[in-house]
């Protein structure tokens, strides 16, 4: 198997698994449809390939340097996580846009990632095996790849939910899927603590 070929391999077995920014995804493609969840999509992949960069450019070093630093990112982006699943438990189910809140940003969507231990650990895990040893032409080429399979991990998780609103006409079957979503992300910020 060629580099390239397990670079991708890794790249969409890490990206299109559940985790917070594909539940983001999931939900706000049920909630406001494909095109305005692509503002989350784009974000939560320009953050993403923006952090591997940098990882691979010498971010992880510092975080060597400053253990510590770790731990208050998983912290920081646990409690993100949190907020975000206790704003999707109370949300009312009601799907008029009149006064509906807007769908998730792409600065939203980049704040997550960074804000993502499992995003920190895939950035550093992938450089750690693919990028160490050779120089920054391989960390381009592997971002470049991760960008591509991110964004369509990520579109797929907001196509899906645009295909799911078919059946949550109603506001109880949305506050049921909104609190499902809620506890998978909870469940994924709980999973993260314990990593």
């Amino acid at each position: 198997m060629s580099i390239y070929l397990s670079m991708a391999a890794f790249a969409l077995a890490t990206s299109v698994t559940p985790g917070p920014v594909n539940i983001v995804a999931l939900t706000s493609g049920a909630r406001y449809g494909l095109p305005a969840s692509l503002r989350h999509v784009t974000g939560a992949t320009v953050g993403f390939t923006a952090l591997l960069v940098l990882t691979g450019l010498g971010l992880h070093e510092l975080l060597v340097r400053w253990p510590g630093s770790t731990r208050v990112i998983q912290w920081a982006g646990v409690a993100f996580l949190l907020y975000m699943a206790f704003r999707l438990a109370m949300d009312d189910g009601r799907l008029d846009t009149g006064n509906a809140t807007e769908a998730p940003s792409l600065l939203s969507g980049a704040t997550m990632q960074w804000l993502n231990p499992k995003a920190w650990l895939a950035c550093l895990s992938g450089m750690g095996a693919y990028a160490a040893y050779g120089g920054s032409s391989r960390v381009w080429a592997f971002a470049a790849i991760y960008f591509l399979i991110c964004y369509g991990s990520i579109a797929s998780w907001a196509y899906v939910g645009s295909f799911l609103s078919r059946y949550l006409h109603d506001a109880r079957r949305v506050r049921l899927f909104n609190r499902s979503m809620a506890a998978l992300l909870a469940a994924s910020a709980v999973y993260l603590l314990a990593a």
